[in-house]
């Protein structure tokens, strides 16, 4: 059996009865992670540019049918239109979470909780395609050897876009002939360019890509047909979007007899609301300071280790925007440095022109290796930070091999909700972060997807 079968017979014989409980809890904190920055970034540009062009008459049920929540609100659209809306949002702070191969959860969910708000699914459903679309997603990352960003792919916008044709071909409930249509479907639509890092591109792939798994799924079920080898075809997405071709097309997919993968390798949940690859010489950078505490006048330099496929991303050297910030680890040294923080408040436009910033972005300078972690694709085995002083002394950080937050050192629930009381109050919404937290991290119980979507009408506070 080919691949796209295979993985198409996986996704639709998936129950939520067979999924464990370690999985679970990795779909519950994608989905509380994932509300939580999405309400945090509703009123940004680019999901507000996606509504004025997609909703120009302002909400409602939409051309599509089947009426779904725009980010928690009360305003409605149709469920492929809130769910492009609604992952613009969740990735336009890029605060969001992160599994392999790039934010799972800023597309998954969006798409996921719209499409099951339109076919009154339940919580258990919606858990049960969030595990189905990790697990393709993860599958096909898996199979590549190099490293997607070379070739100038974001692997958001790509993978996404099959990720979450799965997740929506399991909410309804697509055989396996469907589903592999569903998957074909959506790996044609699979795009996002890294040169558009740091605008708001950026946050458009990701909505597209939810959007693109409902339609995907939704053309599936009407009859509308795709390659059945559209995977693994020479011509299909893994050798296409592959940088060398060095991709592994002919492995079975057999997931028996071994832990799924949302169990293996879970979710990152980010602790700064910037591009990941600045997580670790973030984490370096504070910790040094706290350790010693550094005047910025005393300082003549800052050197930063990291890999060279991670330096590639952060591609922007003299920020002038907070978006294009994001994407710079010459703001993120200095904003450590010069406020103690890489938050919200630092990622601003006002602070970033900041005199006193661009200054000291000018005395950053990165060194780059190859030496790559087995465990982390494209990052080193190590991140550091050297401050030189002007006194000719040099501070230097730790060796950080895992951002705060990772799978493997996760956040405390403690910290976990700071972060998503923070992300719903700097939304603006009107919302009571406590219950919509409660109902998030136990979403999976819930009788029906609108008791999570429409936070407005659920959680507003009185």
């Amino acid at each position: 059996m080919a691949l796209t079968a295979e993985i198409a017979g996986f996704v639709a014989g998936l129950e939520y009865s067979l999924l464990p409980e370690a999985a679970l809890k990795v779909a519950r904190l994608g989905f509380a992670d994932c509300l939580g920055v999405m309400a945090a970034g509703a009123r940004e540009p680019a999901p507000q540019k996606l509504r004025q062009v997609l909703l120009p008459n302002g909400g409602g049920q939409g051309a599509g049918g089947g009426a779904a929540t725009l980010y928690l609100s009360n305003e409605k659209a149709s469920a492929p239109e809130a769910a492009w809306i609604n992952g613009a949002a969740a990735h336009a702070l890029d605060y969001d979470d992160v599994g392999p191969g790039g934010h799972i959860s800023a597309v998954l969910v969006p798409a996921i909780l719209a499409e099951a708000e339109a076919l009154n699914a339940s919580g258990a459903d919606m858990a049960t395609a969030y595990v189905a679309g990790y697990e393709v997603w993860a599958e096909l990352v898996g199979r590549e050897r190099g490293h997607h960003h070379e070739k100038g792919w974001h692997p958001t916008g790509v993978f996404g876009a099959v990720g979450a044709a799965a997740a929506c071909a399991r909410l309804h409930r697509l055989n396996a002939e469907e589903t592999a249509h569903a998957l074909a479907l959506g790996a044609s639509q699979a795009a996002g360019l890294a040169a558009n890092f740091g605008t708001m591109a950026k946050p458009f792939h990701a909505g597209r890509s939810a959007h693109a798994g409902v339609m995907a799924a939704r053309l599936a079920k009407a009859g509308m047909t795709g390659s059945a080898d559209a995977l693994e075809h020479p011509r299909g997405l893994l050798m296409a979007i592959s940088p060398h071709g060095d991709v592994d097309r002919e492995s079975p997919f057999d997931p028996v007899g071994r832990p799924l993968r949302i169990v293996e390798s879970g979710l990152s949940v980010k602790k700064y609301p910037v591009c990941y690859c600045a997580h670790r010489p973030i984490d370096a950078a504070l910790d040094l300071l706290r350790r010693r505490p550094l005047a910025p006048e005393a300082i003549a330099g800052i050197a930063v280790e990291l890999s060279e496929r991670n330096a590639l991303i952060l591609r922007n050297h003299r920020p002038e925007t907070g978006l294009a910030a994001k994407f710079s680890i010459e703001f993120a040294m200095a904003a450590a440095v010069l406020a103690g923080a890489v938050g919200l408040r630092q990622l601003t436009d006002d602070f970033v022109r900041r005199p006193e910033v661009q200054g000291l972005m000018g005395r950053v300078a990165t060194r780059t290796n190859t030496d790559y972690d087995p465990e982390a694709p494209g990052y080193s085995r190590a991140d550091k930070v050297w401050i030189a002083l002007r006194s000719g002394e040099t501070a230097e950080s730790a060796a950080i091999a895992r951002a705060r937050g990772h799978s493997s050192v996760p956040l405390s629930e403690s910290e976990l909700w700071q972060k998503f009381e923070s992300c719903v109050e700097a939304g603006d919404l009107g919302l009571d972060p406590r219950p919509l937290f409660e109902r998030a991290i136990a979403f999976d119980s819930l009788p029906a997807a609108g008791a999570l979507a429409a936070g407005g009408k659920f959680a507003a506070r009185r």
